[in-house]
C-alpha cells in the first residue's frame, strides 16, 4: 500500500483508546468486562417496538438537519420541566450523532487556533482531541480521582487573555462526582467575568444517587446564555449503539453550531428519532433510572467491601472508582491488565484520564451490568493474591 510521504498526523500522540484496548484484552481472556461504559442489558421492549413501528411507517429517509421536530419538542418539554428554562425547538435544539458529536461540534464552534480551553481532569477522552484538532490549547485543572471539592482559586489562576471556554461534566465520568449549586454559581461568575463559553457534558443527568439532584447549566440563566449543553439518550435508555444525542444552546450559538453539524453528519437516523419522541411522553422512563442504578452501585460496592479497596460511593454516572493503594503499589495500567488476565475482570486505569500518566492507584469499574455479573466479578477480585 502506497503511503504519501507528506501525510502528517493531526493527532500524533493518539492511538487506540484505552476502552478499545481493555475490551479487546477482556475478550481475549474471556474476562468480565467492567471496563467499557455500556450496559449489559437491553433497552425496553416498548422502545424497540416503537423503532419498528416507525421503520414500518416508512420514516427511513433523511431527517431534517436539526432533527425531527417532535423529538426537539419533547426535549424542550423535558428540560423545561426539570429546569424552568425554555429552549425553542426550532432554533435552540439540535439532534446529533451522540453526545460525542455534540461536544466536538460545540468545541469546533468556539475554538480558534491559539485559544485556550479549561479542562477539569480526570477528563473523558474526547475533549482534548476535539480542542487540539481545532488548533486550541487545553489548560488543565487537576482533581483527585475521588475528589470532593473544586479549588476555584486554582481554576481562576489558569485563566489567561487567551482563555475562550471551559468544559465541564456533571455527573462526572470517571469520578462519579456531582457538581453542587455552589460550583455552578462559581462557574457562572467566572464565565461572565471573563466572557467565556461553557461546554457542558450532562449525559448522566438521570443517573444520580442518594437523593441528590442534577443541577443543570440550563437552570442558571447566567450560564445558560453562554452554554452548549450536550446530552444523550444512549446512557439513559441503554441504547449506546444508537448514537442519538442533542445540543441545547441559545439561538445565536445554535446557528453557528449547525453550520458545522450539517457538514459532519447532516442528520441523524430518522426512525429512532420518531421513536424517542414518543417514548419521552412518559417521564417515568427516565425518572426511575437513578433508583435502578443505585441498586447496582450498592450491590457492587457491598460485594467488594472486604477486599481492601477504599472508595467514596459514586454520586452519579454508572462508574465506581476504587483505590487499591492499601493492597499493592503496582502501576494502575499494569494492574488493570493483570486483573483482566489473571482474575478475569477488566477495568480502566484512571491515569488514562489525565494529561500526565501519573498513577493514582485507582481503577474505574462500570456497574451497568446484570446483578449476577457484578457479584461474579466481585468474587473473582476477592480471590486475587495481592
Amino acid at each position: 500500500m502506497l503511503v504519501k510521504a507528506g501525510l502528517r498526523s493531526k493527532l500524533p500522540c493518539v492511538g487506540a483508546t484505552i476502552f478499545t484496548k481493555m475490551s479487546r484484552l477482556a475478550e481475549e481472556h474471556r474476562a468480565i468486562n467492567l471496563a467499557q461504559g455500556f450496559p449489559e442489558f437491553d433497552c425496553a421492549p416498548e422502545l424497540q417496538k416503537l423503532v419498528g413501528k416507525y421503520i414500518a411507517e416508512g420514516k427511513n429517509q433523511y431527517a431534517p438537519m436539526a432533527g425531527v421536530i417532535s423529538l426537539r419538542e419533547a426535549i424542550a418539554q423535558k428540560v423545561f420541566a426539570a429546569t424552568g428554562n425554555e429552549y425553542h425547538p426550532e432554533t435552540e435544539i439540535t439532534i446529533t450523532s451522540g453526545a460525542t458529536e455534540a461536544l466536538y461540534v460545540a468545541l469546533s464552534t468556539v475554538v480558534h487556533p491559539g485559544d485556550e480551553v479549561i479542562v477539569f481532569e480526570p477528563a473523558y477522552d474526547s475533549y482534548v482531541p476535539a480542542i487540539e484538532l481545532n488548533g486550541g490549547i487545553p489548560v488543565f485543572v487537576t482533581l483527585h480521582p475521588q475528589y470532593e471539592a473544586i479549588d476555584w482559586q486554582d481554576v481562576k489562576s489558569k485563566i489567561s487573555p487567551n482563555t475562550k471556554a471551559i468544559v465541564i461534566n456533571t455527573p462526572h465520568n470517571p469520578t462519579g462526582n456531582v457538581w453542587k449549586l455552589a460550583d455552578l454559581q462559581q462557574l457562572a461568575d467566572i464565565a461572565e467575568k471573563h466572557d467565556l463559553m461553557v461546554i457542558s457534558d450532562e449525559v448522566y443527568e438521570h443517573i444520580i444517587f442518594d437523593g441528590r439532584a442534577h443541577i443543570s447549566t440550563a437552570s442558571i440563566p447566567a450560564l445558560a446564555e453562554r452554554t452548549f449543553l450536550c446530552g444523550s439518550f444512549g446512557k439513559t435508555f441503554h441504547t449506546t449503539g444508537w448514537k442519538i444525542g442533542y445540543c441545547l444552546a441559545p439561538k445565536a450559538l445554535t446557528t453557528e453550531f449547525r453550520k458545522i453539524h450539517q457538514f459532519l453528519v447532516f442528520s441523524v437516523v430518522a426512525p429512532i428519532q420518531f421513536a424517542m419522541a414518543e417514548y419521552l411522553e412518559n417521564p417515568e422512563h427516565y425518572l426511575s433510572l437513578s433508583a435502578f442504578y443505585q441498586q447496582k452501585r450498592d450491590l457492587f460496592n457491598d460485594a467488594i467491601q472486604g477486599i481492601g479497596f477504599t472508595f467514596r460511593p459514586s454520586e452519579g454516572s454508572f462508574f465506581q472508582n476504587v483505590s487499591y493503594e492499601n493492597l499493592t503499589q503496582q502501576n494502575d495500567r499494569e494492574l488493570a491488565e493483570r486483573l483482566t488476565i489473571e482474575a478475569g475482570v477488566a477495568s480502566i486505569p484512571v491515569s488514562v484520564f489525565y494529561n500526565e500518566l501519573t498513577s493514582y492507584k485507582t481503577l474505574r469499574f462500570c456497574f451497568a451490568k446484570n446483578d449476577d455479573t457484578l457479584l461474579r466479578a466481585a468474587e473473582l477480585l476477592g480471590k486475587v493474591i495481592w
